[in-house]
Formats: C-alpha cells, sequence, structure tokens
C-alpha cells in the first residue's frame, strides 16, 4: 500500500464520537472510547479504508479554548499541525445534543481554513437528532452528513461526499491483482471421459497423466506447473462430475469435492465437452457451479476433428448455452482436438485474455460516466409509486468484477432493472464473458430526500 495516502482529519469538540468513527473506518478498536470527555490527547493515525477509498485516518482531541500551556492547549497544538498536512477534515458534531457555541465557534474557524471540510452529524440514529441536524447548517459547512459511528449508519452518504475530494487515487489495488502477472490458474472440468486428461498430455507434450476409454481415471485433481509462449501456467486435472444420483462410492464423492475446490482456486475454468456426445444437463450444472463461484469461465468442444455435422453441433451448442446460461453474456464457445493439438493454442490464448477482464478495474469517474448514461437510457422505474433514486457506483473488487450502487430505495429495484445494469455494463465497459457481481446499498442519511 503506499506511504503517500491522502490524509483526513477527524475534529470535533470533546465527546461526539470521533475515536468511535476512527475505530469504525479502521475496521478494530485502536483508539479508546468512553463517555468521559477528553480520553483522546495524542492524534492518532491509522490507515482506513471505506468501501473502494483508501486512506489515512487521524483522530484528535476534542477542540477546546484553553490558554496554550495548559494541557489542552497543548492538544489543540497538536490537532492544528495535523490539519496543517490534511487533505479533508471532517467536523464530527453531536446530533442528540445539538449545535453548541462551541461547535459555531470552531466552524468558524475552520471556514477559514484551505482544507475541504465535510460536516458530520454523528448519533444520528432515530428521530432525536432530527433538530440537530437541521440546525447544522447554519454552521456554514455545507450539507451535514447524518451518521451513526457507533452502528455503521450513514457511511455510504460519507464515502460521495469524500469522493470529490479524493478522487480515484484512493482507489484500493484489489488484494488478488498481484496474481495477475503470476501463474494463469487454469482448471480443466467436464464429466468422465471429456477427453481432460488427454487434453493436457497434448499441452505437455508427454504422458504425464494416465488416459484411457474408462470412464473415472483420474481421481485427485492434479496440479501441473508449465510454460505457454514463455508465460507460466499451473493447469489443473480434474476428476469428471457426474450426475449426484450417480455420485454413490464414497471415493467418488471425495473426488467430486476434490474438483469444486479446484474451481474455488481457479481463475479461469475451462468446461470440456465431448462434442460427439453434446451438450447435456449436466454440463450446464457444472458451468453454472463455475460461474457461481465467480469463475471466468470457457466452454471447449473436444474431439471435434471426429464430431459429426460439425455445424449443426456448435449452433445447437451455443444456443443451449445462451439459454441455460443467461446469467453471463458472451461465455466463449471453442473447437479443439486434445488428441491432434488442433485449437489448443486459441485455448490458451483466450484463458489469459479472459483472465486479464476478469481481473479488471475501472475508474469510479469512467464508472460514474459509464453509470449516468445508463441511467439517462433507462431511468429506474417507480415502485409503489415511488422514485428510486441511484446515485453512484464504485467497484468494489475486481476476480470477479464486483460492483456497489448506493441509492434510496434500491431493495425495491426489480430483477429486470438490475439484469439491464449488469449487461450494459458489461457490453459498454468491457465485461463480456466473466461474471459480475452487482451489490445494491440504501442511503442511511434521514435526510435525503424520498421522493
Amino acid at each position: 500500500m503506499s506511504i503517500n495516502l491522502p490524509k483526513i482529519i477527524i475534529l470535533g469538540r470533546p465527546n461526539v464520537g470521533k475515536s468511535t468513527l476512527f475505530n469504525r473506518l479502521i475496521g478494530k478498536r485502536l483508539a479508546l472510547v468512553d463517555d468521559t470527555p477528553g480520553v483522546t490527547r495524542d492524534r492518532r493515525e491509522a490507515p482506513a479504508q471505506l468501501f473502494d477509498l483508501n486512506f489515512t485516518i487521524v483522530d484528535t482531541a476534542g477542540l477546546e479554548e484553553p490558554d496554550d500551556t495548559t494541557l489542552a492547549g497543548r492538544t489543540l497544538t497538536q490537532t492544528k499541525a495535523a490539519l496543517a498536512d490534511a487533505t479533508a477534515a471532517l467536523m464530527v458534531i453531536d446530533a442528540r445534543a445539538g449545535v453548541t457555541p462551541l461547535d459555531r465557534h470552531f466552524a468558524q474557524w475552520l471556514r477559514t481554513q484551505p482544507v475541504p471540510v465535510i460536516l458530520l452529524a454523528n448519533k444520528a440514529e432515530g428521530k432525536a437528532a432530527s433538530p440537530g441536524i437541521h440546525e447544522s447548517y447554519a454552521l456554514g459547512l455545507g450539507e451535514p452528513v447524518a451518521i451513526s459511528a457507533e452502528h455503521g449508519e450513514g457511511l455510504a452518504d460519507l464515502f460521495q461526499a469524500l469522493i470529490p475530494i479524493l478522487g480515484d487515487a484512493t482507489e484500493i489495488k484489489d488484494a488478488n491483482t498481484e496474481d495477475e502477472d503470476g501463474p494463469l490458474k487454469l482448471a480443466i472440468i467436464g464429466r468422465p471421459n471429456a477427453g481432460k486428461s488427454t487434453l493436457i498430455n497434448t499441452l505437455l507434450g508427454e504422458q504425464r497423466l494416465i488416459t484411457g476409454p474408462e470412464a473415472g481415471i483420474t481421481r485427485d485433481s492434479i496440479a501441473i506447473d508449465w510454460e505457454w509462449q514463455g508465460r507460466p501456467v499451473r493447469l489443473v486435472d480434474t476428476a469428471g462430475m457426474r450426475k449426484r444420483a450417480k455420485v454413490v462410492e464414497k471415493l467418488e464423492m471425495l473426488s467430486v469435492a476434490d474438483t469444486k475446490r479446484s474451481i474455488d482456486f481457479a481463475e479461469v475454468v475451462v468446461l470440456l465437452l465431448d462434442s460427439t456426445v453434446g451438450l447435456e444437463s449436466q454440463d450446464l450444472r457444472i458451468a453454472s457451479m463455475a460461474l457461481e463461484e465467480g469463475r471466468a469461465l470457457i466452454i471447449a468442444l473436444n474431439k471435434w476433428d471426429i464430431a459429426d455435422d460439425q455445424g449443426g453441433t456448435y449452433r445447437g451448442v451455443a444456443k443451449a448455452l445462451e439459454e441455460g446460461l443467461s446469467q453471463v453474456k458472451g461465455v466463449s464457445l471453442l473447437t479443439l482436438s486434445g488428441q491432434t493439438g488442433k485449437g489448443l493454442d486459441t485455448l490458451i490464448k483466450a484463458s489469459f485474455e479472459l483472465r486479464e477482464i476478469w481481473s479488471k478495474r475501472v475508474s469510479t469517474s469512467a464508472l460514474n460516466r459509464w453509470f449516468g448514461d445508463a441511467l439517462e437510457r433507462n431511468p429506474p422505474p417507480a415502485a409503489g409509486g415511488k422514485r428510486i433514486k441511484l446515485r453512484y457506483v464504485t467497484q468494489a473488487r475486481a476476480r470477479p468484477p464486483t460492483f456497489t450502487i448506493f441509492g434510496n430505495r434500491t431493495e425495491a429495484l426489480p430483477a429486470s432493472y438490475e439484469r439491464y445494469l449488469v449487461n450494459s455494463i458489461r457490453e459498454d465497459l468491457g465485461f463480456m464473458g466473466v461474471p459480475i457481481r452487482m451489490h445494491f446499498r440504501g442511503g442511511k442519511n434521514p435526510y435525503v430526500d424520498k421522493s
């Protein structure tokens, strides 16, 4: 993680919940929290994360008006020093207590500082906070963001307030990104006797795996390190997966469980079909399992060199996949021969390209430009006579691409509109052929317009 992270300082009079917010943003109880005013004296810094924003958060002592020679005066000097190199300041008030003269005094001082200030009305859960939130507009620091640091409410609204100040520079590099230049983790799965071991032997140029006409020779998932055109690949051969009703022997049940684990650790999964048999319902179940695990998927028709009616077979399989795997548009369908090696280079090349798509991140600014266009083309429908407002989108992670959309009444959004957004982001931003996860979060701010 970069050491030059933006620095955000938490300010406010004593006992408004600054340390509770600090602990919430860093994800652990690092700062002491107590009802006694003045628990925090030295400023405390720690790495913090808010959705896909990454920054340093600074907890400070409560703002008071003391003499510079007193303890309280020295803590105020510490707070002013922290503000000098801050990217942004969060001024926290206690919404339940309302605006105090000390709040007004320090709000006036903050308005003279060159640092952007976000006003946070903390302890905003429940109706008792309403008068204090309304009153805080008079501080002249803009619209207050209502939060509850203790309960984690309003963080989506804080996130949106920080984005214009911090921008894309704070986006977190996904935890798995470091593997993008590492070995391609490629699992070969499918029903028994689809030719998985033969395909891998051909890629390796040796009889590394036992093969034969009998179904079910492979029982363990076998990982083999290999290179394709100088690029590292970890190939995983897996046991054939039969229909659940036919899996009766304990050893075969363990083999199927081992195959499922191999899918979990793969980046790209190749579902190998026997083109002389065609597509069966079990193939669709296996493909759906890989997609549900968030893995990039390629469908490969093996034994293409001996398939009858190749054109009809390809069209039939493509149509069945389009209907049976409707949750992911654009899954690649390739033809090859594990026996002769024809089409194998195309398969590995496509696997590397698909991993790149699966690992891709889109900047927050580009993502929200897409979002605005998508909403303009097809606005969210009303539900129960009330409008659904979608306000912001961020990419929470990659591998698989995962997005979070913030708005009001998101729980009332119909599944058809969610599909529209997923398909739109896939087509417009280049995520064809990979699973996309999309989550929706409702705003917790009670003063967000609910019209």
